[in-house]
């Protein structure tokens, strides 16, 4: 059986996610994915070398040699084939983080059409490392920031991107991609699906030409890893697999071992997540010390009835503003015993962070205040731990 044969007689997810990109370990006589940390190979008869680099450099496979580990990592592309799996995706690419990965989607998608698109639509909010990235203009691309509904008001005939995050950072509101996508027109869409994973949602499905995910998150899990991923058509991978080994913003041989030895787990470690995220909403807001809690889970959170069209769940990230605003903030994490102030999200461990300042600080202040990022919000995302001691350690800061 091919391996595209055995991949799709893989129907369950969770089947997929202990299996996926693992098909040929048995014939290999070993039972966990081997891990390549060469940075170079043998080269064999050289035309047969010049072939295979060749085919790297216009975003194939090798049809030979690797070469040198900046064009290709074997370890790196069974990550890529489970990723593609997961996400339902022609083909995947994985980079050294999350930001590198979308910088080589802007560079290649700006790149189409013989360079002549420099414009980006952006849906705020956005994680704040996107926005600050779109916002400088460090890649020589203008970009205009607007809510969904005025994308397609919009579009230039030099856009070359929309990008959009479901579930937003940190707020946590639900863009309806479908509806997105068809005022897009002919301008592929981008969609951060870092907080819902393909374990909720798979954008593909609803109209996205392009996921990205910060594999530091919940695919790897462990908060031990940093790394970067896009799902999509094998043209779109070919182009950002150019831009890669031009770039070398290749993922590092382990960093790809360990959040392809996490996603067996990513199942289960999302629904527990989001089981101890619902809990803990339901009772931040009901506290008078919280102005607002922010979670697809509560009543009204999801006025276009996304959670079960879109999503399978309401996720295990949610965010809360405390009526003190940033004082109260700062008192709080002060006070916690438990959960650990920090940035990132999706490890194993509940981690509570100041969006507006850490995460979102580069973002200009009226954008964040017209993105609901108060002084008083905070984020936290659930970890595995018991949510009723997670409760009981906000509980005990939030009125101390």
């Amino acid at each position: 059986m091919t391996h595209n044969a055995r991949r799709s007689a893989l129907r369950g997810f969770e089947t997929l996610a202990v299996h996926a990109g693992r098909e040929d370990l048995a014939a290999l006589g070993v039972h966990a994915p081997p891990l390549d940390l060469s940075t170079t190979y043998p080269l064999g008869e050289l035309d047969a070398a010049v072939a295979s680099l060749d085919a790297m450099a216009a975003g194939g496979a090798p049809t030979g040699s690797p070469v040198y580990a900046r064009m290709h990592s074997p370890t790196v592309a069974r990550l890529e084939q489970a990723l593609a799996a997961l996400e339902g995706a022609q083909a995947a690419v994985a980079f050294s983080s999350g930001m590198a990965a979308l910088t080589a989607t802007l560079l290649a998608a700006s790149q189409a059409q013989g360079g002549s698109r420099r414009h980006v639509v952006a849906v705020r909010p956005l994680y704040g490392g996107t926005d600050h990235l779109l916002a400088s203009g460090l890649l020589g691309l203008e970009t205009s920031f607007v809510s969904a509904g005025c994308v397609a008001r919009a579009i230039r005939p030099d856009t070359a991107l929309v990008i959009l995050e479901t579930p937003t950072n940190p707020t946590l509101d639900l863009v309806d991609i479908e509806a997105v996508a068809s005022r897009c027109g002919e301008v592929p869409l981008l969609v951060d699906s870092t907080f819902a994973t393909p374990v909720l949602q798979k954008p593909l499905r609803h109209g996205a030409a392009l996921v990205l995910h910060s594999a530091t998150k919940f695919l790897g899990g462990h908060g031990d890893v940093m790394a970067g991923a896009i799902a999509a058509s094998e043209a779109w991978v070919a182009r950002l697999r150019q831009v890669r080994i031009a770039t070398g913003a290749l993922l590092h041989p382990l960093a790809a071992y360990l959040v392809h030895r996490g996603l067996p787990t990513l199942p289960l470690r999302v629904l527990a997540s989001q089981q101890g995220a619902t809990y803990l909403a339901e009772r931040l807001a009901a506290h008078p010390a919280v102005a607002r809690t922010c979670h697809p889970s509560l009543a009204g959170a999801d006025p276009g009835g996304l959670i079960g069209r879109q999503m399978a769940g309401p996720g295990g990230v949610l965010s809360f503003e405390l009526r003190g605003g940033q004082p109260a903030a700062a008192n709080l994490l002060r006070r916690l015993r438990l959960i650990q102030p920090a940035v990132s999200l999706g490890a194993t461990d509940t981690l509570i962070q100041h969006p507006a300042g850490l995460t979102h600080r580069l973002v200009e202040r009226a954008a964040r205040a017209n993105s609901g990022i108060s002084e008083g919000l905070l984020r936290v995302s659930a970890g595995l731990e018991d949510p009723h001691d997670l409760w009981q350690d906000l509980r005990q800061a939030l009125e101390a």
